[in-house]
């Protein structure tokens, strides 16, 4: 029986490298590819930054590669990558949202571009390092992306824009493990970067300051603003709406007799609004650019789990779909927080049901 090939998204990581070393245990014929992203900058001033795109990276991935005997390449995305993530990144920040750069990437170029290059070259599958599952409901004919078993690394959360025909030609060989195996996959089959510390930051913000980046990128200053309450009232000055997001709290440089928190940012105003924690609650939100995973777009009122960061504890909320791909999703209780550009996640147990990006909060 000829074997399955499969194309490995390998970041130069533990986790991608792992999941092409599964891939081979079962019986798959497997494929490393790194993909180039971003021409980042190597060490700078003896400071290494806990990122991926760099070279260093690259050539752990092609190390792992050869140590496994399997065939290794490199794919250049750099223009895509700019066009559907950074610049997106950099105007979405600058209109006062909060935008998730790894889910624009996902959506784009690891599960789009990276599936249509593998399709080209005769593929059938491509897998990542992602802690999560697919698995086949053969009830409903329709492919459910899952959380992983070890639940404090899924990542299901980034994975929820993924279409029925993406998750059909995935793997995700690392859903079933817990991180702790993972690595003793990997010091048991001799890889490299088997105790590498994992990539926390943003690949192309290289010294973690996102306004710097901007700045940079756009060949811009970010002009003084001001600080208002939620009446309107003027506060006093802030160093540029960019500064701040949303539920930020500590380096403000300006005091109060409690503590205040960023609840809003208006871009036409150049104002970033201080508030209370109850003053930050919110009853709900819109979406944008919905995807339904669990099943095709509801037409009456459905109930389920959500949450609007990564790591945040899901809470129960009521969705109602709308035309043009948005909905409007209605919490049971006011949750504190929820920032225009992120994106929201239902579950039903274990299984994502949609997902959207958040446009603007009630």
């Amino acid at each position: 029986m000829k074997k399955k090939k499969v194309m490995v998204g390998m970041s130069g990581g533990v986790d991608s490298s792992t999941a092409a070393a599964l891939l081979l245990d079962q019986g798959y014929e497997v494929y490393g590819v790194t993909l180039k992203l971003w021409d980042a900058p190597e060490v700078c001033e003896g400071i290494k930054t806990r990122t991926c795109c760099s070279l260093e990276d690259v050539e752990d991935a092609r190390a792992v590669a050869f140590r496994l005997g399997i065939p290794f390449y490199v794919l250049n995305m750099k223009q895509l990558f700019e066009e559907k993530v950074v610049s997106y990144f950099v105007d979405s920040y600058l209109t006062g949202e909060t935008p998730n750069p790894c889910i624009a990437c996902n959506q784009y170029v690891k599960f789009q571009a990276m599936l249509d290059k593998a399709i080209a070259l005769g593929m059938d599958y491509i897998a990542t390092g992602h802690y999560a599952r697919v698995a086949f409901d053969e009830e409903t004919g329709r492919y459910n992306l899952k959380k992983a078993v070890d639940l404090s690394k899924d990542q299901s959360y980034v994975l929820y824009m993924l279409k029925q025909d993406q998750l059909e030609k995935l793997l995700l060989p690392l859903g079933d493990y817990r991180k702790s195996e993972i690595r003793e996959i990997a010091e048991s089959k001799g890889l490299v970067n088997a105790r590498k510390p994992d990539s926390q930051d943003i690949c192309f913000v290289r010294n973690g300051s996102y306004v710097d980046f901007i700045k940079e990128y756009k060949g811009i200053d970010i002009p003084e603003g001001t600080f208002v309450d939620k009446d309107g009232n003027i506060l006093g000055k802030n160093k540029g709406m960019a500064n701040y997001t949303i539920g930020q709290r500590k380096g403000l440089g300006i005091s109060f007799p409690e503590p205040r928190f960023v609840i809003r940012k208006d871009s036409r105003s150049n104002t970033v609004t201080l508030g209370t924690k109850e003053e930050a609650m919110s009853s709900g939100l819109i979406a944008r650019d919905m995807n339904y995973i669990l099943y095709d777009k509801p037409d009456k009122e459905i109930k389920a789990l959500a949450k609007t960061r990564y790591s945040q504890k899901e809470f129960p909320v009521r969705l109602t779909a709308l035309e043009d791909d948005k909905a409007r999703i209605v919490f049971d209780e006011p949750q504190p927080f929820a920032a225009p550009g992120q994106s929201v996640v239902l579950y039903e147990g274990d299984l994502v049901v949609c997902g959207g990006i958040i446009s603007e909060t009630f």
